[in-house]
C-alpha cells in the first residue's frame, strides 16, 4: 500500500520507520527542504513520560494569572493575536480544569508517553542512532518551601500510576547534579523522575529520516500542502505547489498546522500553537554544566543537557500563528540558565529559536483514524511531541495496519470530540 505521511517532523519522520517497516511504500510531504526545521528542530529535549500531565486542570485558571503577573512570567497571551478561534479553543481547554477531566486525561497521557520510552528502548537495540541521548532522569527543581509542602499531592498521583520517583531534599538533588553545590542557596529541593530521557529531536529525527530512505521512503520535501481532495468517502489525493500526489492512505502529522488541512475535507480538529522559545549554549566549563535536564519549576524552564551543548526551553504564549522572535522574550530563559549554572555557558553565544506546540484542550493527542476511511491522525501533542512520539507512531502505523495496538485506543482519536 503507499501511503503519503504529511508533515517531516519527529511524528511524521517516526511513523514513516514504522510504517516502511512493516512493508509499505511510503512518501513524507514537508514545506521545509529538510526534516525537523519546525517544532522539532530546538524543543527542550526533554524526553519526560513522568511529566505527562495535563495543562488543564483544577485551580490551573488562578494559577495562569498568578504566572502572567510574574516579572518572568512563564505564561502570558498576546492580546493582538485572539481571535475567535483562540477564544473557543480557551474556553475549551477551561472546560477540562476539573478533576475528573485531569484524571481522565493524565491517565491517556501517561499510557503513550510510557508506551513510547518503551519504544525508544527497543529502537535503540534496532539501530544505532546518535542523537545525544541520556538516561538520567529530571530533576524538577524548587525554590521555595510552599512547592515543597504542596510536593504531597503530586507523589500520590505518582505512586497510584506506579510511576518512578524520588523527592529529595537540597543535598540529594546535588548528588545528582553536582554543579547545584555552585547556588545551594537557591533551591530547597527537588522531585527525580529517573525514568525520563534526553536527547536532541532534530538530530534524532533526521538520523531516523536516513534509515527511512534505506527502506525506501521518499521524502518530498520543498513542497506546500495546499488541500485533501475527497470522494466516496475516502481520499483521493493531496494538492501541492508541487502537483498532485495520490496514494491509498494519507496520515497527517502536520502539527499545529493540522486543522488548516483537515478543513479542507471538513474535519474539526481542536488544535492551537502554543508558542515556546529556547536557546542553545555551548558549554563553557564542564563542572559548572548539568548532566540531564533540571526543570525550575518556579519559572517552568527545562535546562536539558546534550553532549557538548546546553538547551533551554520555556515559556507559553498564546499568539495564534505569530512566529517573531523578539529579544524580551528571552528574559526567563536566559535568567534561569544563568542563576542555576553561573558560569556553565556564554549567554551572549545562544542560539534563540521560537517554534509552536500542537496543543489540544485537554493535552492529550490525537491518533488513529477519521471519518474517511483512509485518512489517519498522528497530531496534536502539545509540550510531548518529543516524549510521545515513537509510542504514537507505532500505534498508529499498528490502527493503518489493521493490528490489535500494544495500548488501549480508549480516547485517544478524534472521535472524543465529535
Amino acid at each position: 500500500m503507499h501511503i503519503s505521511i504529511l508533515g517531516g517532523g519527529v511524528l511524521g519522520v517516526a511513523s514513516a520507520w514504522y510504517l516502511a517497516k512493516s512493508g509499505h511504500q511510503v512518501t513524507v510531504i514537508d514545506r521545509q527542504s529538510s526534516v525537523a526545521q519546525e517544532t522539532s528542530h530546538a524543543n527542550a529535549g526533554m524526553i519526560s513520560p513522568g511529566y505527562s500531565m495535563p495543562w488543564a486542570g483544577p485551580g490551573v485558571p488562578l494559577k495562569a494569572i498568578g504566572w502572567m503577573m510574574q516579572d518572568l512570567a512563564p505564561f502570558m497571551i498576546n492580546v493582538k493575536e485572539l481571535d475567535g478561534y483562540t477564544l473557543s479553543w480557551m474556553m475549551k481547554m477551561l472546560a477540562n480544569c476539573n478533576a475528573k477531566s485531569y484524571e481522565i486525561n493524565k491517565a491517556r497521557m501517561l499510557r503513550i508517553a510510557e508506551y513510547s520510552r518503551d519504544c525508544f528502548v527497543d529502537l535503540r537495540k534496532e539501530l544505532n542512532i546518535e542523537y545525544d541521548a541520556r538516561q538520567q532522569g529530571t530533576l524538577q527543581l524548587f525554590r521555595k518551601q510552599k512547592q515543597i509542602d504542596a510536593l504531597q499531592k503530586d507523589i500520590k498521583v505518582l505512586k497510584e500510576l506506579g510511576i518512578n520517583h524520588q523527592a529529595l531534599d537540597m543535598d540529594g538533588c546535588i548528588e545528582h547534579e553536582p554543579a547545584l553545590a555552585n547556588v545551594k542557596e537557591k533551591f530547597v529541593g527537588g522531585l527525580r523522575l529517573p525514568g525520563d530521557e534526553t536527547g536532541d529531536c532534530f538530530k534524532f529525527t533526521t538520523e531516523l529520516a536516513k534509515e527511512c530512505e534505506k527502506l525506501g521512503v521518499n521524502f518530498m520535501m520543498d513542497t506546500s500542502i495546499e488541500r485533501l481532495n475527497e470522494s466516496s468517502g475516502r481520499i483521493t489525493s493531496v494538492s501541492t505547489n508541487n502537483g498532485t500526489v495520490k496514494a491509498d492512505a494519507f496520515l497527517c502529522a502536520l502539527g499545529s498546522y493540522s486543522p488548516q488541512i483537515l478543513k479542507t475535507v471538513g474535519i474539526k480538529v481542536p488544535i492551537y500553537p502554543i508558542k515556546g522559545y529556547s536557546l542553545t549554549l555551548p558549554i563553557e566549563d564542564e563542572s559548572r554544566a548539568p548532566q540531564s535536564t533540571i526543570m525550575d519549576e518556579t519559572y517552568k524552564v527545562a535546562v536539558t543537557r546534550f553532549e557538548d551543548r546546553i538547551r533551554v526551553g520555556g515559556t507559553a504564549e498564546i499568539a495564534s500563528y505569530n512566529l517573531e522572535c523578539p529579544e524580551k522574550r528571552r528574559a526567563s530563559v536566559d535568567f534561569v540558565i544563568q542563576d542555576m549554572f553561573p558560569g556553565a555557558t556564554d549567554v551572549s553565544k545562544a542560539e534563540f529559536w521560537t517554534g509552536l506546540r500542537p496543543m489540544t484542550p485537554d493535552s492529550t493527542p490525537v491518533l488513529g483514524g477519521t471519518q474517511y476511511s483512509n485518512l489517519y491522525l498522528n497530531t496534536g501533542h502539545g509540550t510531548l511531541g518529543w516524549t510521545m512520539s515513537l509510542g504514537s507512531a507505532k500505534f498508529v502505523s499498528d490502527i493503518i495496519n489493521n493490528k490489535q495496538p500494544d495500548i488501549d485506543p480508549e480516547g485517544l482519536s478524534i472521535e472524543r470530540y465529535v
